[in-house]
């Protein structure tokens, strides 16, 4: 079932041969990397969008070692549990090189996954990783989605867009939040910075939902290679507001203890 709507005019779109098209006859071509681009690009003056090639090849690169192994036990477990042997719809809002989707989709076969992000680059490795995950280049404050289309949503260290997902998911449906806690990664913070802060406390409060479980998964990340030690940095937001005097600390770094600590939050639509 195709479940996307014309970012134009809202009509449902149907796909024929490689193309999708609108009763209205607008018209967006899958990619030979394997998305269709829903992304409205005469509203954005930004030229590159989303995550870099750099960034999610260093993610790329740690993740494959299973080194998020049990947050991905997880979130796999929350989306199995929902779907209880019987097929469900599941999107992945910002879904990266789909890392947890596709572990979940080859999983739960029987369940349709659909995969967006603004990221174009993150969209070619997501391609690339699974065949069987419907991609669109699309943002998160408009999804590109029918009223009530998903079982289950996940939001994976994304910015969270609380009044769109509860409209595209369904009345019984789940939103699978995946956040940093407040000592996440602070081991590799302690060896760039001077004065390594820890993680902002967020709420439970998401408008439209209610709270319905918290899994905290906590656990210490042994690094003994320089590469593992600098995709970690390079994976994540601070590479990128880091000078590169504190970033050059890394660089003779060969071995890195550092906590790791996320929180799993499962919401339901009011």
């Amino acid at each position: 079932m195709d479940r996307f709507i014309c970012p134009i005019c809202n009509s449902h779109l149907f796909i024929s041969e490689n193309t999708y098209k609108c009763e209205n006859r607008h018209s967006y071509d899958i990619s030979k990397h394997g998305y269709v681009n829903l992304i409205m690009s005469q509203k954005s003056s930004k030229k590159r969008h989303g995550d870099d090639k750099l960034m999610i090849q260093s993610r790329q690169n740690f993740l494959n070692k299973g080194y998020y192994k049990p947050l991905l036990d997880c979130i796999t477990r929350i989306v199995s549990e929902k779907s209880n042997g019987k097929p469900i719809a599941i999107l992945d809002a910002g879904c990266g090189n789909c890392y947890y989707s596709s572990y979940i989709q080859t999983c739960l076969p029987q369940c349709e996954m659909y995969g967006i992000d603004i990221s174009k680059d993150a969209l070619i490795y997501a391609h690339k990783r699974n065949r069987d995950i419907t991609l669109a280049a699309a943002g998160c404050s408009r999804l590109p989605f029918e009223a009530k289309s998903f079982d289950v949503l996940l939001n994976i260290f994304s910015p969270v867009c609380a009044e769109e997902y509860a409209r595209v998911l369904k009345d019984d449906g789940i939103l699978i939040r995946a956040v940093p806690l407040e000592d996440h990664l602070f081991g590799l913070k302690a060896a760039v910075y001077d004065t390594p802060y820890r993680n902002p406390v967020e709420t439970h409060t998401l408008e439209g939902f209610t709270l319905r479980s918290v899994d905290e998964i906590k656990y210490t990340l042994h690094l003994d290679s320089n590469e593992d030690i600098k995709a970690l940095f390079m994976m994540t937001p601070y590479y990128y507001k880091t000078s590169r005097t504190d970033q050059a600390k890394l660089d003779s770094l060969n071995k890195l203890e550092t906590q790791t600590e996320f929180g799993v939050e499962v919401y339901k639509v009011l």
